[in-house]
């Protein structure tokens, strides 16, 4: 679906990467093959030729080194680089407001929000979401569950049995409308609310979300378990083109 509207990349890379147990190292800047995870994210946005800029919520430490990375990956479309917040929430709300003041009265312009160590995603996932945002507003990228989910009491006491068919993960990118997702964080800012991600935010504030299925690859890298599944997918991609360029 073609379409010539603003199309901006938020991507939060403000975490620390306790979980990751790699020392001084922020998750999202841990190489692969000599390259940041970061940089395997920023590559998929840059290849979706619908995206018309991007802006990373960067730890205000890892400024620096963020834009050396971007330097020396030579990305074509435009990239803005923000002090992170403490918290996720005050992170997307420090790059909504960067985003926000290009195209104020823009209320056509979409944003997908992204996490910087989800670096699986792929362009055609990208122009899915943005199509699904142009459709519904609100939009949030899935994977299918394929294990039981059981919701349980207080004492451990399993009180219901989903069914699995109707479960997915959230994921991202998570695509809005730019204008409703800036007002809704103002919003929260101002009633002191926090939220784990913006899906949630604008549900809580009335939104309807609808979902676009993503790549079941398109995990979150926050474990070490989580980078050793990235890089057996990085491998066998780039085993499988070898093998391709081999046999033209």
């Amino acid at each position: 679906m073609a379409d010539d509207r603003t199309v901006d990349a938020l991507i939060f890379a403000g975490g620390v990467g306790r979980r990751m147990g790699a020392g001084s190292r922020p998750k999202q800047f841990l190489e692969l093959g000599g390259k940041p995870i970061i940089a395997y994210t920023l590559d998929h946005f840059e290849q979706c030729e619908r995206v018309t800029g991007i802006t990373v919520a960067c730890l205000p430490d890892w400024i620096d080194y963020l834009e050396e990375i971007v330097r020396r990956q030579g990305y074509r479309t435009p990239i803005t680089i923000v002090p992170g917040g403490k918290t996720g929430f005050e992170s997307r709300l420090n790059a909504l407001e960067e985003i926000h003041s290009h195209h104020p009265e823009d209320e056509g312009a979409i944003v997908l929000v992204h996490d910087g160590v989800r670096p699986l995603i792929n362009a055609d996932t990208i122009s899915d979401c943005i199509d699904a945002t142009i459709e519904h507003h609100c939009v949030a990228t899935t994977a299918p569950c394929v294990e039981t989910v059981i919701v349980q009491d207080e004492d451990g006491k399993v009180v219901k049995v989903e069914d699995r068919s109707r479960c997915f993960l959230a994921r991202a990118p998570q695509g809005f409308f730019t204008n409703e997702l800036y007002r809704a964080h103002l919003r929260a800012r101002d009633e002191k609310r926090d939220f784990v991600d913006s899906v949630s935010l604008m549900s809580y504030y009335g939104y309807d979300i609808f979902t676009v299925l993503g790549p079941a690859e398109n995990i979150k890298v926050t474990t070490p378990t989580d980078y050793f599944a990235f890089k057996s997918f990085v491998d066998e991609r780039d085993m499988r083109m070898l093998w391709e360029g081999r046999n033209q």
